[in-house]
């Protein structure tokens, strides 16, 4: 405990050297000195005991004890209190020896003079007020064991074990912890890593089995024992015939029979052994050779009836109606398709970067997603539907909705303030931005942006949690859902960038947007808000310094609007999705030079179409985030038909390279976020459907 307490002392005093609390610092080490408990080192408070009894300091010790009474042995149970009154009756008899010793009698007769009214009542001491009588005490027998080496050498270590007792019990601040909960997270970390290796133990042996069990099953189970009939039958047959006639028959059946090996050494029969001349033996060879005739006819007929059965229903399913129906063998297909391709390129196996532990379903939304966030501690998430529903929820250890957050007004955008993380910003239709608290469930603040520009279409919060970006546009002829008829403008509307103080929830300034102000899709800050990236409906994206609150670099970087902007894991480039449906990487160091270039469908990039009934279709325009990397910066997470698509990040020439399939949905996915948290990920894909799912992913480390 004395450890803990010291080590706890040293980061208070340099938390307060880093907060430039220099008073409150001079008081800490003022307090620490006239500490009387010694940090809860019992050693020091031994030696502060023996250095008032060598002093004969009476008044001294008897406060000293007094406050260790008060302070620690008066929250013991009564059972102790015996004990507690036996060492501090030696403590007094330590003292006397230690004066008659050194000064003779004189400081015991005032020791009796000062103790008498506590004392005399105490038939322990009744014997002691003779001692500064008595000319040699250490002769004297009731008194000279009190005199040896070993009386004074007891009495020590049994205080110092008394103490050390006592503080290891006694009840310790959370913060004392700190020893104990490393080492607790250590040995969890162990465990978890042990757990991964028996998991990938476990994950060769299922792979190893399903290889032998697809070689098993090739043929029909009646068909895949027919090497039981063993080579000596074919051998009596083959033996009447001559050698030319002999090898076509092997090698027809050896096309669809497994044969076993032939003992080495083993002849075939020659014309003076020949069984067949044995009319009965003759006519059980006959029956066994037309016995695998009859199977192999049979196998040949089972084959056909199974190629036109999957042959029907194939063509019934392409002219099923239901829609539902077609797209929900996708993520099936889609995963054992992904699966065989990813464990076997080339020829060499190649093992996956991730694992699919699970994957479970946030039904709550009627519509489709916008958005879908995690906060910035992991735990909770808000979702955001075209109905202008948010909900906040948690999904660990169970899923749990937290809050639901109905507006009278359209919301189109929403971020998690970073400090605190409790705190939610909401970006409405007409020209307002609500700060909201998911723990309180009530909106703190309302704040009016403009109303030449009511749509907030993004919103960013800077890490250090001072201010936030706000993109407000004019209004436009489209919205975020139309239907297949609707066209989308082809001119770029006029739009604003706002920073805000969330302090003083004041308006601080507005970027200027070169060559003109147009509405910002996108925004993202990096990782100590020093930078800001937006990506605009003119498809130029704009990098701001957010030290000098001005434009840095700009440049043209899509045909069309530029729909998701984020920065990479090293920071020195920064990735886009576009609506000519590219996938970039823009040097920023270089003036947006194109670093490399990837080409994605449109079910990646959008406008998105979910199909209904009698031709209806439902167009949703990008509004989310489209792509979020992983804790290292290697695999990115886009959206798809049936999933969130995980690649791998290569050079250009190389592409992108398909790692995992998330699968599981029936409608286009439309936004996607990915939380990493040591080994394991979650990943969060929202459809046009209202529905979340969360994938729990274990990374594989090479």
């Amino acid at each position: 405990m004395a450890s803990a307490v010291e080590r706890t002392d040293d980061l208070v005093r340099e938390y307060l050297i880093y907060r430039g609390f220099t008073s409150t610092l001079k008081h800490l080490d003022s307090e620490i000195k006239a500490d009387k408990e010694k940090g809860f080192r019992v050693d020091k408070i031994i030696d502060q005991l023996q250095q008032l009894i060598q002093s004969f300091d009476l008044t001294g010790l008897k406060e000293y004890w007094a406050y260790l009474d008060r302070r620690l042995f008066s929250r013991l149970e009564d059972v102790y209190r015996p004990t507690v009154n036996k060492l501090r009756t030696s403590l007094y008899r330590f003292y006397l020896i230690h004066t008659v010793q050194v000064l003779q009698n004189t400081p015991a007769h005032e020791f009796f003079l000062k103790q008498v009214l506590e004392l005399q009542a105490q038939p322990e001491w009744r014997d002691w007020f003779a001692l500064p009588f008595i000319p040699a005490p250490e002769q004297n027998p009731s008194f000279s064991p009190y005199f040896s080496r070993q009386w004074a050498d007891t009495f020590l270590v049994s205080l110092h074990n008394f103490l050390s007792v006592l503080f290891q019990s006694s009840p310790q601040p959370v913060l004392l912890s700190f020893d104990s909960e490393v080492q607790r997270i250590k040995t969890v970390q162990e465990e978890n890593e042990e757990l991964r290796q028996m998991l990938f133990a476990l994950q060769g042996e299922w792979r190893q089995k399903k290889d032998e069990e697809m070689v098993h099953h090739k043929l029909a189970p009646y068909v895949q024992h027919m090497d039981r009939l063993g080579d000596t039958e074919l051998d009596l047959v083959s033996s009447q015939r001559n050698v030319n006639m002999t090898t076509p028959s092997r090698n027809f059946f050896s096309t669809f029979l497994p044969q076993t090996r032939r003992a080495p050494g083993k002849l075939a029969p020659g014309p003076q052994s020949s069984p067949w001349k044995d009319p009965a033996v003759t006519q059980v060879h006959q029956y066994q050779y037309f016995r695998i005739i009859v199977v192999f006819v049979f196998s040949v007929f089972i084959f056909i009836l199974q190629f036109l059965f999957c042959f029907v229903f194939s063509s019934e399913k392409k002219t099923d109606s239901d829609p539902d129906a077609q797209t929900e063998a996708l993520p099936d297909q889609t995963d054992s398709t992904n699966q065989t391709r990813v464990c076997e390129v080339g020829g060499a196996s190649v093992e996956q970067p991730f694992i699919k532990l699970s994957q479970e379903e946030y039904a709550e939304h009627h519509s489709s997603i916008m958005h879908c966030k995690v906060d910035c501690s992991g735990r909770r998430v808000a979702s955001l539907d075209v109905d202008g529903v948010v909900k906040v929820w948690a999904f660990n250890p169970v899923m749990q909705t937290k809050a639901t957050i109905m507006s009278k007004s359209p919301l189109l955008s929403l971020e998690w303030a970073a400090k605190p993380d409790r705190l939610l910003l909401l970006g409405s239709g007409v020209g307002t931005v609500k700060l909201y608290d998911t723990e309180a469930k009530k909106s703190l603040y309302e704040m009016s942006i403009d109303d030449v520009h009511p749509r907030i279409l993004s919103l960013a919060c800077s890490p250090s949690g001072t201010s936030f970006v706000c993109a407000a546009a004019a209004q436009a002829a489209h919205s975020g859902v139309a239907t297949e008829g609707d066209a989308r403008v082809s001119a770029p509307v006029s739009g604003q960038l706002l920073l805000w103080d969330t302090k003083t929830v004041k308006q601080q300034l507005q970027f200027a947007l070169e060559p003109g102000p147009v509405a910002i899709n996108c925004t993202g800050f990096n990782h100590n808000g020093n930078l800001l990236v937006t990506g605009a409906a003119d498809g130029m994206i704009r990098l701001f310094d957010m030290q000098r609150y001005e434009s840095a670099l700009s440049w043209k970087a899509h045909d069309g609007e530029v729909y998701s902007v984020e920065f990479s894991y090293d920071e020195n480039t920064v990735f886009s999705i576009g609506e000519d449906g590219k996938f970039v990487q823009w040097n920023i160091h270089r003036c947006g030079v194109k670093q490399s270039e990837y080409s994605l469908s449109q079910d990646a990039v959008g406008p998105f179409v979910l199909s209904g009934y009698s031709g209806y279709k439902q167009v949703q325009v990008p509004r989310g985030r489209l792509f979020a990397f992983d804790s290292e910066g290697q695999h990115v997470l886009t959206c798809s038909s049936s999933g969130g698509v995980i690649y791998r990040l290569n050079k250009a020439d190389a592409g992108l390279e398909s790692v995992l399939s998330l699968g599981g949905h029936k409608a286009p996915v439309v936004t996607v976020d990915w939380c990493s948290a040591m080994d394991c990920g979650t990943c969060l894909t929202a459809s046009m459907d209202g529905k979340i799912k969360l994938s729990t992913l274990l990374a594989q480390k090479p």
